[in-house]
């Protein structure tokens, strides 16, 4: 795992921002369900990119198109792509981009990405607005886990091992950043899908 704290400016934040209200306004949040129970998660979402990964009571999948709008997914913004290159070391580009909006009291239970063809390829996260208590933990449920936050402008890789290990957000420190006037974090988290 590298973590790559304050890597991005405010001013790229601010771009960053813009592109995701762009990619929202074709694509628009919308509120996934969990496998069989149905029950909703206190996060919501949307996606950019070929792929985009969607959960309902049917179970984890990635679909070509927005489960409410039935519309192609936008493509992924250049200055989003921009920071894959500059960061991960692989040759091959991205082909999902889910956007997390976080509200004040919103979290995600630790999990793993295990749904893409291509298990190898590393994760991108990029975190905007309000620090998040991030949990990471290591290739089993039971493994031990270890929280710190993640900041407007912090980047996080998970590459090699630390791409199977479990993770997720405890909550969300509301008013620590000034990014977003309406408050909360959202996350943009790269995923290559298919094998390059």
């Amino acid at each position: 795992m590298r973590l790559l704290p304050g890597f991005l400016s405010v001013e790229r934040q601010r771009t960053l921002l813009a592109e995701v209200r762009a990619v929202v306004a074709r694509a628009p949040l919308y509120s996934p369900a969990m496998p069989r129970s149905g029950s909703p998660y206190s996060v919501r979402m949307s996606n950019c990119g070929s792929h985009g990964w969607l959960s309902d009571r049917s179970g984890y999948r990635y679909s070509e198109t927005h489960p409410v709008t039935g519309a192609l997914w936008p493509g992924i913004p250049s200055p989003i792509l921009e920071l894959w290159n500059e960061t991960t070391g692989v040759a091959y580009a991205p082909e999902a981009c889910l956007i997390n909006c976080y509200g004040p009291t919103a979290r995600l239970g630790l999990h793993r990405d295990q749904d893409e063809a291509a298990k190898d390829a590393p994760i991108l996260s990029i975190s905007l607005g309000d620090t998040a208590l991030f949990r990471l933990g290591g290739p089993e449920r039971k493994s031990p886990t270890r929280s710190f936050r993640l900041g407007s402008g912090d980047l996080m890789i998970l590459e090699g091992p630390s791409r199977h290990w479990f993770h997720g957000v405890d909550r969300i420190l509301p008013g620590t950043s000034q990014l977003l006037p309406e408050g909360g974090r959202i996350n943009l988290t790269l995923r290559r899908v298919t094998i390059p």
